[in-house]
């Protein structure tokens, strides 16, 4: 039987047919790897967004906090200071603070409230802290011993940010109620390990030394933003002197 231009055609149409019912499957299966693949990409784009809000949190508003809370405590240690009639220190309140680290290396201005422990909790709000554990700091007015402190390097206030700026020879100034405790640096480890106790001892012969002094040690975190390896610099006090009236600071702090 003869094909007419019609039959071809109705027949060229069931071949196109043919072939989008072949092709539907592969569509539906390419839409839904689309949608798939969207979707996945949303919550790549979230998580991103929480991460990032995080990194803000956590180096950022946590130092804005912290500041607010260890100006608020200087504050409150610096009027009890000034209510103390004239003559020798009152009891030490460990809990309030026991006075001043400053650190010229640090920041003009530098200064941060010294408070008793090294725990996460005490470091957190902003402050500097004396060792209670592993090894028991001696306090500045000790006739010998390591006055070893701590700070975070990053984050609720990062008041040890800047250590690496510190070179041999800078001096670091301890305050209290009554005396400015001037020390000089003399010594730094860039890197060490977060267990190694030793370079807050007593006598901190990793420093160097090997008999007894009055010591001054500060450690934080390090590399920046990590709790890898802990970072030491130690000074050795080189003299002291007496607050006046106006607390007039020593020449090391002008």
């Amino acid at each position: 039987m003869a094909t007419t231009e019609h039959d071809k055609g109705t027949e060229d149409a069931r071949d196109e047919g043919a072939g989008n019912a072949v092709r539907l499957p592969r569509a539906r299966t390419r839409g839904r790897i689309g949608f798939a693949i969207s979707v996945f990409g949303e919550v790549l784009i979230t998580v991103g967004l929480v991460l990032a809000l995080f990194v803000v949190y956590s180096l950022w508003w946590t130092n804005v906090v912290a500041d607010r809370q260890e100006q608020h405590e200087a504050a409150k240690v610096r009027q009890s200071w000034a209510k103390q009639p004239d003559g020798s220190p009152g009891p030490l309140d460990t809990g309030a603070g026991i006075g001043f680290l400053h650190v010229p290396a640090m920041g003009k201005g530098y200064e941060v409230l010294v408070k008793k422990g090294t725990s996460v909790p005490v470091l957190n709000e902003g402050v500097a802290g004396y060792y209670t554990d592993p090894a028991k700091a001696a306090m500045p007015w000790d006739t010998t011993g390591n006055f070893a402190v701590a700070a975070h390097r990053d984050g609720h206030g990062a008041k040890f940010h800047n250590i690496d700026k510190i070179k041999k020879g800078d001096p670091i100034v301890f305050e209290d109620r009554d005396t400015w405790f001037v020390y000089r640096v003399y010594a730094i480890l860039p890197q060490t390990s977060k267990y190694d106790v030793h370079v807050i001892d007593q006598i901190p012969k990793e420093s160097g030394v090997k008999a007894p002094g009055r010591y001054i040690t500060l450690t934080t975190c390090t590399p920046v933003y990590t709790s890898l390896y802990r970072y030491v610099v130690w000074g050795k006090l080189v003299r002291t002197e007496k607050v006046d009236a106006k607390r007039t600071p020593p020449p090391e702090l002008r």
